[in-house]
């Protein structure tokens, strides 16, 4: 089958724009109404169980289990990104989509916080903690903050850049920590001083970007000093664990591409090439760990399954921000958004989440699957256009076989 490129990235944008940017998550199991309902419910044990539940099941049972469908900062985020890199006037309503996703985002600030802060629309339950739905969450507030950075450096709306600093300030100022030669940004609450590495680097490298817009260097010295930390936790064969924590020793797909486009900014924004031979290393690592030779891009680095749409979308990213570092990443980003179109997209207009061995999970999650994958098509989309010499609109004569 042929399929056009800008079609299904319009596809899937419809798709987007007519569920108002809201759907469910993964780990939304704790949204469900009966927790309100049975009290008995509402404990640790019970809330993971029904979480891993919700999320391994290969049928959606969320509406049985009164789940709502929502709006998460981190997804709508994303949706930004992803519109304001589209040519002007694709869609011909673009602007105002773009002026509502940054009103939404102004409404679904942290509550309770002087700062510019964002988190998810559900609580989840971890091991030994429970973050509350909405609770600051530093990830979903670096995504948030980039968005409308991206708005604000091709639009030059004010309110973008003062939201986004003073993200910035509070991660700088809240969220850092150092002790001897530990040092990271807290995660997934301010109280809790982890050493997850691609929330550390996710971290420093917006606050590299603040340094840029603003030339205050306030922000440079926590950036350097977390990056070095993890950077110098890197593997001989240069991958990173998830985090540095005993229950933290995995090394995936798409927190590895965090890692490496977040020191590819810091390089970029501080005008540095210190971690220039830890990014090439990591990147050569993943080029040849995450991906089969059919396209199928792969979670982890040691076995195949889960292939997740989250992975997909990220490998694409990884693979066009690095196409300098290796002659084949473009082509290889093809194969992966071939694969991808063969095996988990849906002619409704939405990707699936998982592939397993034995069966394919084909939940639409709107920010794991939808929103991480509309902004890897417009990347796509645009590479597309640069490589043939012609602007993005021009893309839509790209056909892509699978």
């Amino acid at each position: 089958m042929t399929y056009n490129l800008q079609a299904v990235t319009q596809k899937l944008l419809c798709y987007c724009r007519e569920n108002d940017w809201a759907g469910y998550d993964p780990y939304d199991a704790l949204n469900s109404r009966l927790f309100q309902l049975l009290p008995l419910l509402n404990h640790r044990i019970p809330q993971i169980a029904l979480t891993q539940a919700l999320k391994r099941s290969p049928v959606n049972l969320r509406r049985l289990m009164m789940v709502p469908k929502t709006q998460n900062p981190k997804a709508l985020g994303l949706f930004l990104a992803a519109l304001v890199r589209l040519p002007e006037g694709e869609p011909a309503e673009r602007d105002g989509l773009i002026e509502h996703l940054v009103g939404r985002l102004a409404a679904l600030r942290s509550a309770g916080e002087d700062w510019w802060c964002w988190g998810y629309s559900f609580p989840w339950q971890g091991r030994a903690i429970l973050v509350p739905a909405g609770a600051p969450n530093l990830v979903c507030t670096v995504f948030v903050a980039e968005a409308l950075l991206d708005c604000f450096d091709r639009r030059q709306d004010q309110r973008c850049l003062t939201m986004a600093v003073n993200a910035a300030e509070y991660i700088r100022d809240v969220l850092y920590w150092k002790d001897g030669d530990l040092a990271g940004f807290s995660y997934p609450l301010p109280n809790i001083r982890g050493t997850t590495h691609n929330a550390n680097l996710l971290a420093a490298a917006l606050l590299c970007r603040a340094y840029r817009h603003t030339g205050d260097r306030k922000f440079l010295e926590p950036a350097f000093t977390v990056a070095r930390y993890s950077v110098g936790k890197q593997l001989p064969d240069g991958s990173w664990w998830y985090g540095e924590a005993p229950t933290q020793k995995w090394i995936d797909n798409f927190h590895t591409g965090y890692n490496l486009g977040a020191l590819q900014d810091i390089g970029r924004y501080a005008g540095t090439d210190e971690f220039d031979a830890a990014t090439r290393q990591g990147f050569e690592f993943y080029r040849t760990h995450f991906f089969r030779e059919d396209g199928a891009a792969r979670y982890f680095h040691d076995r195949t399954y889960p292939i997740d749409i989250h992975s997909v979308a990220q490998s694409i990213l990884t693979l066009l921000a690095f196409r300098d570092l290796h002659p084949e990443s473009v082509s290889q980003a093809n194969s992966v958004w071939r694969w991808a179109m063969e095996h988990m997209w849906d002619e409704r207009g939405f990707f699936y989440y998982r592939v397993l061995r034995l069966c394919t999970i084909r939940t639409s999650y709107m920010r794991w699957s939808q929103a991480w994958m509309l902004r890897a098509l417009v990347s796509l989309l645009t590479e597309s256009g640069e490589a043939s010499g012609s602007s993005s609109s021009d893309s839509a004569t790209v056909l892509v076989k699978v």
